[in-house]
C-alpha cells in the first residue's frame, strides 16, 4: 500500500506559497502520496493567538505534520507538547510532528538559511554584520550566522524590547560580544514600478511615529529611529540580512533607505515570494553581492519534508522546482 501523508502550513496571508507544490512534487518522486494544505488566519479571520487551536485541530483530524510560518512561529509554542533542542534554544518553531497525542516542535529555518548562506556566499565576509528583523524567522538567521562564524552581529527590529532580547539570548549562547542592537526606522513604502504600473495598497501604512527601546537603548524616551546609527553600522559591515515580511507580495518596499547600501556589502533576503524582491534589486544595482530566499525556503524544506515522512529528499532536484515555480 502506498503511504499517504496530510500537511499543511498555518500562516497569514499565505495564500502564494510554494510550499504545498514543493513538498508535493518532492513527495511524488519517492511515490508517496502526499496532500498538503494551506490554513490561512487571514481568511479564517484569526490571530495568531489561534496556532495553538488550529494544531490541536489538525491532530485531531489525522494531519501528520505542520509547518508555521508569520506570525505563528512563537505564538505556537505554548500550545506545543515538547521542543526538539533546536526549537528550544530559538524560540521559535517552523515545524510541527506528531506522535500519538504529542504535537513537537522543530526548528529548520536555521540550518536551512545556513545551508542556503554557504551554497550561495561561500566566500562571503562575516565579520561585521547587520540583520534587519528579530521575529522568528530572524532568530533563526542569527543563531546560522553567529554559527557560521560571523564575528559580530548587529541586530535592528521596530520593536526594540525584541532587538535586545534576541540579542541577549545570542551573547548567552555564543559569548559575549557576539551580538548587539540598534534602531530601526519604519520601512518605506513601495516605489512606482519603472513599466508604470502602481504599488500595491494592500501593503502595510507607513508612519513615523515614536519607537522606545529597553534601559540604555536608543530610543527609550521615544524619540524616531532616525537610521543614523543603522548607517553608520552598514557603511563598516560586510553584510546585511532581510528577516522582516518588508518586500512580500503583500507588503512591498524596501526594508530601509537605499542609499544605506553600498558595493562592499553582500545583502541575503529571507523573502521568497517574489524571489526577486526590490531589495535585491536595488542592492545588485549598486554592486551588492546578494542571496534570495530561495536557497533557505527549499532546505528547511527539505529538513521538513525528512521530519514528515523519513523519506531522504533531493535538495538539488527541490531547487530546480523552485525555480520552475517562480518563473512559471
Amino acid at each position: 500500500m502506498t503511504p499517504s501523508y496530510l500537511v499543511g502550513l498555518i500562516g497569514a496571508g499565505i495564500g502564494t506559497s510554494l510550499s504545498p507544490a514543493l513538498h508535493e512534487r518532492e513527495a511524488h518522486h519517492h511515490g508517496l502520496r502526499y496532500l498538503y494544505r494551506l490554513v490561512d488566519l487571514a481568511g479564517l479571520g484569526l490571530g495568531p493567538e489561534s496556532a495553538g487551536e488550529l494544531v490541536r485541530a489538525a491532530r485531531r483530524l489525522g494531519f501528520d505534520g505542520l509547518n508555521i510560518t508569520h506570525p505563528c512561529k512563537q505564538t505556537v509554542i505554548a500550545h506545543l507538547d515538547e521542543l526538539s533542542v533546536d526549537a528550544a534554544t530559538l524560540g521559535a518553531v517552523n515545524t510541527v510532528t506528531f506522535e500519538g497525542e504529542r504535537a513537537i516542535g522543530h526548528n529548520t529555518d536555521w540550518i536551512g538559511f545556513a545551508e542556503s548562506f554557504a551554497r550561495g556566499l561561500p566566500d562571503a565576509a562575516t565579520r561585521r554584520v547587520v540583520q534587519l528583523g528579530a521575529g522568528g524567522a530572524g532568530a533563526a538567521t542569527a543563531h546560522a550566522l553567529l554559527t557560521l562564524g560571523a564575528d559580530h552581529l548587529t541586530v535592528a527590529d521596530l520593536d526594540p524590547s525584541r532587538a535586545r532580547g534576541l540579542a541577549d539570548a545570542l551573547v548567552a549562547r555564543f559569548g559575549p560580544g557576539r551580538a548587539s542592537t540598534v534602531p530601526l526606522p519604519p520601512p518605506l513604502p513601495p516605489q512606482p514600478d519603472p513599466h508604470g504600473q502602481q504599488p500595491d495598497p494592500s501593503g502595510p501604512p507607513v508612519t513615523r511615529g515614536p519607537q522606545r527601546g529597553g534601559a540604555g537603548e536608543p530610543g527609550e524616551r521615544g524619540e524616531p529611529a532616525d537610521g543614523r546609527e543603522l548607517a553608520e553600522l552598514l557603511r563598516a559591515a560586510d553584510g546585511l540580512v532581510h528577516a522582516t515580511p518588508t518586500g512580500m507580495a503583500r507588503h512591498p518596499g524596501l526594508p530601509l533607505p537605499a542609499g544605506l547600501l553600498h558595493p562592499g556589502l553582500w545583502v541575503a533576503d529571507i523573502v521568497y515570494r517574489p524571489l526577486d524582491t526590490e531589495l535585491l534589486r536595488t542592492a545588485r544595482a549598486l554592486g551588492c553581492r546578494t542571496l534570495d530566499g530561495g536557497g533557505m525556503v527549499v532546505f528547511q524544506a527539505a529538513h521538513a519534508f525528512r521530519l514528515f515522512t523519513g523519506a531522504e529528499p533531493d535538495t538539488e532536484r527541490m531547487l530546480a522546482h523552485l525555480t520552475t515555480l517562480v518563473t512559471s
